[in-house]
């Protein structure tokens, strides 16, 4: 099983760098590292200035987490270093997040995040401190077979977190392990509970860490102030049904906080032009999409055009068509946007995924 970590060397020679958020899945890392015989590191990011990160709660990497990632380190008797990486995450995370917004786009954060300061730096941080592996706390497998490294769908499917990780490269995996992927989160809350860790029951973090409260937009106002722009919300006929208070509230497949009352069917963002300041919107048959252009692909698996994608998060993946630079869905889908990841499958493997850079409609029903 993925919590044996699959050493490469005996433990009593290996040294574990456990990527630790404050949370329940990251400290049973570590104590599933301490167990194993090795020696272990716990390695925390602060991701905000201190005075930000003392205030904040509900997001990970913050004061009261770094704090409780320190605390299960002393328990268990493990050294623990804290990382300032709150200017590359600003940088490369945060200001990106806004520049997104600001184009019209829908962006997946957590997988900049991921392939940026979670993997790239704490590698090389852990890669300096002369450790065997880097674990985590994700919910996927890493699975060796047929002579090399493969990521697998965490076996919970209310957990899996394999959408966020398809920017993991093949040389990442041959350092990372994830001795969470075959188990439920119930079993990790037991597992700490009985070794007497405070975090059992603390809650899960936010998706968006950075925006605990939900309230993206407010971020994105004070860092883009011109996406607060007032414009004109136009139907796709070219009628227009009224006016908005920024793109920065909208995003596409939306339907709640339009507030267009007299039409002869419901209506949903279907496009935004922030340079025009026009929010677009139409019938939900408009929002079908027969296929998308991916950029910035990374594959980890042979050359496959059958697939199954998935274009959002919580989303079942859908068969799909996959040409290396286009993904053309077996029947429409709904809600695709610009920003967003598509992340490509072959059953539980994980073939690879990119960034939608441009959608193509598929032809509209009739009313």
């Amino acid at each position: 099983m993925s919590r044996n970590f699959d050493l490469p060397v005996a433990p009593s020679e290996a040294r574990i760098v456990v990527a630790m958020s404050g949370g329940v899945d990251s400290s049973v890392v570590a104590v599933l590292a301490a167990q194993t015989g090795a020696e272990v590191i716990g390695v925390t990011m602060q991701l905000y200035d201190h005075g930000e990160a003392v205030a904040r709660s509900g997001s990970c990497c913050a004061g009261q987490d770094i704090y409780d990632a320190k605390v299960v380190c002393d328990n268990l008797g493990i050294p623990h270093y804290v990382l300032d990486y709150e200017t590359r995450f600003r940088e490369g995370v945060i200001d990106q997040f806004a520049d997104e917004y600001a184009k019209g786009r829908t962006p997946i954060p957590c997988t900049q995040c991921n392939q940026g300061v979670k993997f790239v730096d704490l590698i090389g941080f852990a890669k300096e401190l002369g450790a065997t592996c880097l674990a985590t706390g994700h919910y996927v497998r890493r699975v060796e077979r047929e002579g090399r490294v493969e990521l697998w769908k965490g076996k919970d499917p209310r957990r899996d977190q394999s959408y966020f990780l398809y920017g993991t490269t093949a040389e990442q995996l041959d350092f990372l392990r994830f001795p969470l992927g075959d188990m439920p989160k119930p079993e990790v809350r037991q597992i700490a509970e009985g070794a007497g860790l405070e975090v059992a029951g603390k809650p899960d973090s936010q998706d968006i860490c950075f925006v605990p409260d939900g309230d993206y937009a407010s971020l994105v106002k004070k860092l883009r102030p011109e996406t607060a722009a007032p414009g004109d919300i136009v139907h796709v006929d070219g009628t227009v049904l009224g006016q908005h208070e920024g793109v920065v509230h909208y995003t596409i497949g939306q339907r709640r906080g339009l507030e267009i009352g007299g039409l002869a069917e419901p209506v949903y963002v279907v496009g935004i032009e922030p340079d025009a300041r026009i929010v677009r919107v139409g019938p939900r048959r408009a929002l079908a999409v027969a296929s998308a252009s991916v950029e910035d692909i990374n594959w980890l698996a042979e050359d496959q055009r059958e697939v199954e994608a998935k274009v959002r998060s919580l989303a079942p993946p859908t068969p799909a068509l996959w040409d290396g630079s286009r993904v053309t869905f077996a029947k429409p889908e709904y809600g695709v946007a610009p920003g967003q990841s598509a992340v490509f499958y072959d059953g539980e493997r994980l073939l690879g995924g990119g960034t939608i850079t441009e959608t193509q409609a598929a032809a509209l029903e009739p009313a």
